[in-house]
């Protein structure tokens, strides 16, 4: 997947379960850290979030393990834009491990825009439409 980087970090013996690979709460994680990164290149920056009200919920995620990972890892967590509608958006990511570059893992998230005092979905404003219009990536189409 092309998509910007917004992760980049490593996997240290504390995110390591019982296993001795990293455990899911550390990719849930890194994936989180991922879509803020995403939110700010798309005007959702935290100055936005605080000033207007608003913020952004998780309503769905999907998370595919492909690949352990183990401490001392390297990774990186490339985005794009899936999917951006009046109240909510599609983020996919996918996670390498930066040395071999073999597909760790991948996530799709669903997040919807709220009014944090209503707590109701309200439609983005239009700067952050026109910010975030650059970054959307379409799908490739199936051929058969």
């Amino acid at each position: 997947m092309e998509g910007e980087a917004t992760y980049r970090g490593a996997v240290y013996p504390w995110h390591c379960d019982h296993i001795g690979h990293m455990n899911v709460m550390w990719y849930v994680g890194k994936f989180d850290e991922a879509n803020w990164n995403m939110f700010a290149r798309l005007g959702l920056t935290p100055t936005y979030l605080r000033e207007s009200g608003c913020g952004m919920a998780a309503v769905q995620q999907t998370i595919a393990y492909n690949r352990e990972l183990f401490a001392g890892d390297v990774i990186e967590v490339r985005s794009r834009l899936a999917e951006f509608r009046d109240k909510s958006l599609r983020i996919q990511h996918e996670m390498r491990n930066a040395e071999t570059g073999d597909i760790a893992a991948t996530c799709e998230i669903t997040a919807v825009h709220i009014d944090r005092a209503a707590h109701k979905s309200v439609p983005f404003a239009p700067a952050i439409r026109y910010a975030a219009m650059p970054h959307l990536v379409l799908a490739e189409p199936v051929t058969a």
